[in-house]
């Protein structure tokens, strides 16, 4: 009995252990909508404010769920972050966000998202005191949809995008933001002046969300859902060109299935990435990751032969 009493004694404890891994708060309520969040913190807290990374999952606008992000926050965490999985309103869920979807829904999607993203950061600015969280050092990441709202939420102007009346302040700028497989639909959003801190990880051979510029999904120019797009080795290059900081992991004949690979495999790039930007480093270089694969369309990028 003694022996069965330890036993449940132990395993309720690890599960009780498992469970204070994070806090579910709630982020944003309106009258048809509530969102949540899962926060880690640092297992040792400090008087020191501490940097924040809020994370986006991804699966289309229609799926997925904020506990695809527990591994980069978990990483974060164990180094000093408090770091957040955010979920978001799935505005796509039964609808098409193919080429045969309808484009401006497209668009309503990534905005709907951005803004929960703008209202996650404003949770966490007005409750910086209770969570002893450095406002001028709040990073945003996501894979797939969720660096495409990650993306938008670091470079769209929040006065003409902003759907909701609660605002970041004016002056609020990101840190830094990390995008797996993501894209932007104009590039020249990003300029000398708002440009900040960016990581880019992405497949070569990405036939959802184009590596370079490219439509969404490649679609037709007559497709009732195109929609052009500049993924990761655009926005990189034309980073460079501001002679801003970036970085750009490239799998090269990699698909979409490359979207999460920082974040689920090796989170550590994405921390130090943030270490770097909070040390002042700045970075511009170019990762060529071989992944052995082919690309049956073709890349036509020299670094991946």
């Amino acid at each position: 009995m003694k022996k069965f009493s330890f036993m449940l004694f132990a395993f309720l404890f690890l599960i009780s252990a498992k469970a204070q891994d994070f806090k579910t708060l709630t982020y944003f309520v309106n009258d048809s909508t509530e969102l949540e969040l899962d926060l880690f913190l640092p297992k040792t807290q400090g008087k020191e404010k501490k940097p924040l990374l809020i994370h986006v999952h991804g699966g289309g606008f229609a799926g997925g769920t904020r506990e695809w992000g527990h591994t980069i926050a978990k990483q974060a965490a164990s180094q000093g972050y408090a770091a957040a999985s955010i979920s978001y309103t799935l505005y796509m869920k039964n609808r098409k966000f193919s080429c045969d979807g309808i484009l401006t829904e497209k668009v309503k999607a990534i905005q709907i998202a951005a803004n929960q993203l703008w209202q996650a950061t404003l949770y966490f600015i007005n409750n910086s005191e209770k969570y002893n969280i450095d406002t001028a050092k709040i990073f945003i990441s996501g894979s797939s949809a969720g660096a495409e709202t990650a993306l938008h939420a670091a470079y769209w102007d929040r006065d003409i995008m902003g759907l909701y009346p609660n605002k970041l302040p004016k002056n609020f700028k990101y840190a830094g933001v990390t995008s797996g497989a993501g894209a932007i639909m104009d590039i020249n959003l990003i300029t000398k002046e708002c440009v900040i801190p960016t990581l880019l990880f992405h497949g070569s051979c990405d036939t959802t969300v184009p590596y370079g510029t490219a439509a969404h999904h490649y679609c037709p120019t007559n497709a009732s859902g195109w929609l052009m797009l500049f993924g990761s080795y655009s926005i990189y290059n034309h980073i460079i060109g501001l002679n801003g900081s970036t970085k750009l992991v490239t799998y090269c004949n990699g698909g979409h299935e490359y979207s999460d690979e920082l974040f689920g495999k090796d989170p550590q790039t994405v921390v130090d990435f943030m270490n770097n930007v909070l040390n002042n480093k700045k970075e511009q270089s170019h990762v060529i990751v071989a992944t052995n694969k082919e690309c049956k369309k073709g890349n036509g990028y020299s670094f991946c032969d």
